[in-house]
């Protein structure tokens, strides 16, 4: 099927290969693994890459990211596509599980439920969004947070549920 319209705004993204910084799961505590990305010792995801998401800071429990949306956020409507909030309310979620895991423990989202209070239009200036860990457990984290445009107006919340996975037990099989 070919287009009418051609394209008139690009984007080149590029990454460092994730597998290049696993190895230091087995080494580094959660929070210190975050913050060695936040301090450039060690690649960001893919993901924030590819979505344009800035780890801002991460402390016991608690994880921030801001994000710039841009037109290629955009949904058919001219607005910011929902997506966009639930992939950071995703990530700080699961970052503020992770700074509460030693080293060799990681996770992965057992449920993630995000509601939708405003539409984020292109005015709504840089988002924040902030995760925390509601309540820590041996096999399952809950999580809470937020997302508020550059004038702190509560755009989406979202909660989620995590898996705790200790990589130490199944290196010992």
């Amino acid at each position: 099927m070919t287009s009418a319209f051609e394209p008139t705004d690009f984007a080149t993204i590029s990454w460092v290969d994730p597998g290049v910084a696993l190895p230091r799961l087995a080494e580094l505590s959660g929070i210190d693994y975050l913050t060695a990305i936040l301090d450039g010792e060690l690649p960001p995801p893919p993901i924030s890459q590819l979505m344009g998401f800035t780890a801002v800071s991460f402390s016991h429990g608690e994880a921030v990211f801001d994000c710039e949306p841009t037109t290629a956020h955009f949904n058919p409507l001219g607005v910011v596509h929902g997506g966009l909030a639930c992939t950071l309310l995703d990530t700080v979620l699961g970052c503020a599980a992770h700074t509460t895991l030693p080293a060799g423990v990681g996770y992965t989202s057992i449920d993630l439920n995000v509601a939708y209070v405003r539409a984020i239009l292109p005015g709504n200036g840089r988002l924040r969004a902030t995760g925390r860990v509601r309540k820590g457990g041996r096999r399952i984290v809950f999580t809470e947070g937020e997302l508020v445009d550059a004038e702190g107006t509560l755009l989406a919340t979202g909660t989620s549920s995590l898996l705790v996975i200790d990589r130490r037990e199944s290196a010992e099989d």
